[in-house]
């Protein structure tokens, strides 16, 4: 039996075939290479970041005294209540505010105004600067507590020398904190001023040029353009001294005055440390390290809220 075709008018289309759909496999093959990509710093992140926070978090609730040989006992949320309850806990967080209150004028306030000045410096005297004020960060906090010991020993020191003075600047319970957060200081204020001077390079020069044709004077601009225009960098600083000067003042303090005089410079790292290898109370410290995560978390988040309602961006 034959069927007979009608024949095809001259000049209709003929109809493009549809190629066949790609199998399911190489499909969900494509979309897993950017996942394949991540996976090794994923898994690094998981296993340097995530797993030693859970395993803080499950510590914090046993009762160990860091002996491989003694048992870890449960005590649910025992840490965390004799933790809230001792007085040297709410002592170094009020500490820390202040260490870290003393350290903004170091990292915000004189970078910008240091960073400011220097705009009026040549290219290639600029660059030699930078590396000079950059070069007390190079320098291992360590050495540098050692070399300030000698510079603030008692009478012999060439501090006490200049000021005429016999002061034990390191063992007195109201000058350690602000010798630890001077240096501190000292060390950060090269790091802070290489930032904002990055920030004010990324700053174009048409909106200066635009407002001296409006007739702006310089203390007008730098007050409407410049430092607005700034704000991110200014608040990056802020979020860095925030997060990371508790870390930073710790072998400084362990170096020189091992958190005292009477607990004065112990802020709240140096005390979950004290808790874990002096009093060896793994799970006291433990519960402090997690607090710590929170409470610096939610300080984070805010600042980040802040900063995104408030910077000026130049888009």
């Amino acid at each position: 039996m034959f069927v007979l075709e009608a024949p095809q008018e001259s000049g209709t289309a003929v109809p493009e075939q549809v190629p066949a759909r790609r199998p399911a496999r190489r499909r969900l093959l494509r979309r897993a290479v950017p996942y394949l990509y991540l996976a090794p710093a994923l898994s690094l992140l998981v296993l340097w970041t995530y797993r030693p926070l859970a395993q803080a978090f499950e510590l914090s609730t046993l009762s160990w005294n860091l002996l491989p040989t003694s048992p870890m006992r449960s005590v649910g949320a025992a840490n965390y209540q004799r933790l809230l309850e001792l007085p040297s806990f709410s002592d170094s967080i009020w500490r820390t505010v202040v260490l870290i209150v003393g350290l903004l004028p170091f990292t915000v306030l004189l970078p910008v105004l240091i960073a400011l000045a220097s705009r009026r410096v040549s290219a290639r005297a600029r660059t030699v600067y930078q590396a000079f004020a950059f070069a007390p960060f190079l320098v291992a906090p360590v050495a540098a507590a050692a070399v300030w010991r000698w510079l603030l020993h008692p009478g012999s020191g060439a501090v006490d020398r200049v000021l005429g003075t016999d002061r034990n600047w390191v063992y007195d319970a109201k000058a350690a904190p602000w010798v630890i957060i001077a240096i501190t200081g000292w060390h950060l204020l090269g790091f802070a001023m290489l930032v904002v001077w990055a920030g004010l390079a990324g700053i174009s020069n048409d909106y200066d040029e635009a407002a001296r044709v409006d007739g702006a004077g310089p203390r007008q601009i730098c007050r409407w353009i410049t430092l607005p225009l700034l704000s991110p960098t200014l608040l990056f600083l802020v979020l860095t001294t925030v997060l990371l000067s508790p870390t930073l003042t710790f072998p400084l303090i362990d170096s020189m005055t091992q958190g005292g005089p009477a607990q004065a410079t112990t802020n709240i790292y140096y005390l979950l440390w004290d808790y874990a290898f002096h009093s060896f109370d793994a799970g006291l410290s433990a519960a402090a390290g997690v607090l710590l995560f929170v409470g610096f978390g939610v300080v984070a988040g805010a600042l980040v809220w802040i900063s995104e309602k408030v910077a000026f961006h130049d888009d």
